[in-house]
């Protein structure tokens, strides 16, 4: 006879994150140091923040933070770059650097006991830039490929057409430059970014791993004369909140690429962490409502996705999916039938709490997987103006949210009469199938 299954007994609440004690000091020439001691692997991860991204570019000069951080990396006035890749390397590391939205990043995961020497190879990268003008036109063309890809890509088109309609008239809105402009950029348009951007004052350094005695000094050292320059931070766009369809025509075009999206609270308000679990609710997790129904139950999509993209004092939440040309308008009714049903009824107590330990769990797994990811959350936590202990009860705040304030921050946030509805597809086949929908 077979033994009938036996229920699992309920999981343990989850634990709360316990943040490492850190070691904030501040240079006399503004450079801000957070060093953390964390696990027990003999690896240092050093990351420098550099008020230095996108948001700092002209209308005029698009991407220009991505062709400096590119020439950065081809060496210093020292060493070259072959040289700076064999120096980390003996280490056992690399030198990373990018430009972002609002940063350029630039730092790498080495052995411990090497940590206070990757901080001078760091520092030589950041602050003795040769920029050379022999690598400037390969990697404007190499940056004109990646322009060239994007602009046939629906859903990259997708993108930049909603965040031209929420951030108009602001870096955060012009995702791609004109290809003549960026052909133009020069060297001089690359030393100015650099020279009016790149300083101290505006620099973070994260360090967190297992550390060396000496990293301290070897940072003071390294860093300690760089001059001290601006620390401007630039104001955020007030984010548009108006319903709009914005139509993208791709002539024969199998499928249709849409993309909602809308500003939302942003991590400094109180709805933020109820926020947070709506949208993983309605669209942002696996088991998710709008991804259950368009992927597993009516076959549209293969790959639906949501988020909740932050950027200092900002935040917007965004929801796409690519689908076949012919079910366009029907993946938009049941896309829009999820969030109203989200606004009118408060969720279940069962299927909240199911997203209370999904989120609990994956943040908790999130922060313990390496020092880049401790790195990760301060960083976020301190460019919003955060206290840290927004870290150490986020799991208990996610633990004490309620079904009616999911409801709740649904009704004020997600608001279908102020969202931007983007389609990329076939305009011939998708125009009916749009009407009475949006």
């Amino acid at each position: 006879m077979t033994k009938p299954k036996e229920t699992p007994p309920p999981g343990t609440a989850p634990k709360p994150f316990q943040l490492p004690p850190a070691d904030d000091f501040v240079l006399p020439n503004g450079l801000r140091v957070t060093i953390v001691p964390y696990g027990v692997m003999p690896k240092v991860a050093v990351r420098a923040f550099i008020n230095a991204g996108g948001i700092c570019e002209s209308a005029s000069n698009v991407w220009i933070s991505k062709l400096t951080a590119l020439l950065m990396k081809e060496g210093t006035i020292a060493r070259s770059a072959e040289e700076v890749a064999g120096a980390a390397a003996a280490l056992g590391g690399q030198v990373d650097l990018g430009a972002g939205s609002e940063f350029t990043v630039a730092g790498g995961l080495v052995l411990s006991e090497f940590g206070p020497d990757f901080v001078e190879v760091l520092a030589d990268v950041i602050r003795h830039p040769a920029l050379p003008l022999s690598e400037l036109a390969r990697l404007k063309t190499d940056l004109g490929r990646e322009l060239a890809v994007d602009r046939v890509r629906p859903r990259s088109l997708a993108r930049e057409r909603l965040l031209r309609t929420l951030y108009p008239d602001h870096p955060f809105g012009r995702t791609y430059p004109d290809e003549a402009a960026l052909a133009a950029y020069t060297l001089g348009d690359v030393r100015a970014f650099y020279d009016r951007n790149f300083s101290a004052a505006g620099t973070h350094v994260y360090v967190a791993g297992k550390i060396d005695p000496k990293l301290k000094q070897s940072i003071m050292e390294a860093f300690g004369d760089w001059e001290r320059g601006e620390a401007e931070l630039r104001e955020p766009p007030v984010g548009v909140a108006q319903r709009s369809l914005q139509l993208i025509d791709r002539p024969g075009a199998q499928q249709s690429s849409l993309l909602l999206g809308l500003p939302v609270a942003d991590p400094t308000s109180s709805d933020f962490i109820a926020l947070e679990a709506m949208h993983s609710m309605l669209g942002g997790s696996f088991a998710s409502r709008i991804v259950t129904n368009i992927r597993e139950h009516k076959g549209y999509t293969y790959s639906p996705f949501s988020s909740i993209g932050t950027r200092r004092h900002l935040a917007r939440w965004t929801f796409g999916a690519d689908v076949s040309t012919a079910v366009t308008g029907a993946s938009l009714k049941e896309i829009f039938y999820e969030i109203d049903l989200i606004r009118k009824e408060p969720p279940s107590v069962q299927e909240l709490r199911g997203i209370q330990d999904y989120l609990a769990g994956f943040f908790i797994l999130q922060n313990t997987v390496s020092p880049d990811a401790v790195i990760s959350q301060l960083q976020f936590t301190d460019s919003q103006g955060l206290d840290r202990s927004f870290l150490s009860s986020y799991v208990a705040r996610i633990m004490a949210l309620t079904p009616q304030d999911i409801q709740r921050v649904a009704v004020q946030y997600i608001v279908p009469s102020k969202m931007t509805v983007v389609v990329a597809g076939d305009g011939a086949q998708i125009e009916e199938q749009l009407k009475g929908v949006i």
